[in-house]
């Protein structure tokens, strides 16, 4: 992080082109103007950082800025996902096509039983793995019936849920919290 604030303190203040090849996608999208994104040596996407963080269009390189990916075939509703089961989506696209559902970790919610009301996706699985993101905590959680999930949650309601390793949970997102990106 210090680097990175020396590196920008430095470039702020230079006048001509920087260019900069890093493997780390934080480190592109906190220093660039723009992103350029290879794979397999081709160009996959060439945008802004908000914009690449926003639709990233690798499972790859969302998973890197802390998204959550799902990569699957688009329906009437959503999208129907490589690893199993769903999700709907607000805007209604067109079937048939391959896509990437992108998801924030803050978006994902954790349940002890299962939820109702508003949220349109709601699935059942387990958590493998609680790390610390800063004050808040990243919760990897698998499942049978669809794809498995990151959700960022702060150390209290992780306190009042009881969440362990292994403690089975429900996951919820509203589709207006999706975002498909064509691949």
């Amino acid at each position: 992080a210090r680097v990175r604030h020396t590196l920008r303190t430095h470039l702020a203040g230079f006048g001509g082109v920087c260019l900069i090849v890093t493997h780390d996608p934080v480190e592109a999208v906190s220093l660039a103007d723009r992103v350029l994104v290879l794979a397999h040596g081709r160009a996959l996407q060439d945008a802004p950082p908000a914009e690449v963080t926003r639709h990233p269009r690798s499972p790859w390189v969302a998973r890197m800025l802390g998204r959550n990916a799902w990569p699957g075939t688009t329906t009437v509703d959503g999208l129907k996902l490589v690893a199993g089961g769903s999700v709907v989506v607000a805007e209604p696209v067109a079937e048939g096509s391959e896509a990437l559902a992108i998801v924030a970790p803050e978006a994902v919610s954790l349940h002890r039983d299962q939820p109702s009301g508003s949220p349109r996706n709601v699935w059942p699985g387990t958590v493998r793995e609680i790390t610390a993101a800063g004050s808040r905590l990243r919760v990897l959680v698998t499942s049978q019936d669809a794809a498995d999930v990151v959700s960022e949650i702060t150390p209290q309601a992780a306190a009042d849920l009881a969440i362990a390793d292994g403690t089975a949970v429900w996951c919820s997102v509203k589709a207006t919290e999706i975002t498909l990106v064509p691949l």
